[in-house]
């Protein structure tokens, strides 16, 4: 089965920040701990990738996806009761295109906390979704 993020997930994912659904990122580096982040500047990259901007281009996430790039978020909307996890490999990408086409894709409060762009974004490329316990796409 191939990963192929549905309209319903890419629109929760895309609107998280604005409605007030923080997406929970964790990353584990070299030493076995992990570590939970919350990225306001979650976005679907692609119908298989995420992207995230980060403000701070030194930060702990970027170092700890140097040593292992897998990755796993959560998105919850008790709203609606949409709950998604995602499971991917994350990669640092500094490379102009992509980091414009992340950094401009982000909340405009997101943009604001970094005006000058002096961070970079991130790529994930989703591995598995996973709703209500179960698998439900997963990479081939």
């Amino acid at each position: 089965m191939a990963i192929e993020l549905t309209d319903e997930w890419k629109q929760a994912l895309n609107s998280a920040f604005v409605d007030g659904c923080p997406i929970l990122w964790s990353s584990t580096g070299s030493d076995g701990q992990s570590a939970l982040n919350f990225f306001g500047s979650t976005q679907t990259y692609s119908d298989h990738q995420l992207g995230i901007w980060m403000r701070t281009p030194d930060r702990g996430f970027l170092q700890r996806i140097s040593e292992n790039p897998k990755v796993s978020m959560m998105y919850r909307n008790p709203a609606t009761r949409l709950v998604v996890q995602i499971h991917g490999e994350a990669r640092r990408a500094d490379d102009q295109e992509t980091k414009d086409r992340v950094y401009n894709a982000a909340p405009e409060a997101e943009q604001k906390a970094d005006a000058e762009k002096v961070g970079t974004a991130v790529i994930v490329d989703i591995t598995r979704v996973v709703q209500r316990g179960q698998v439900v796409q997963s990479r081939d």
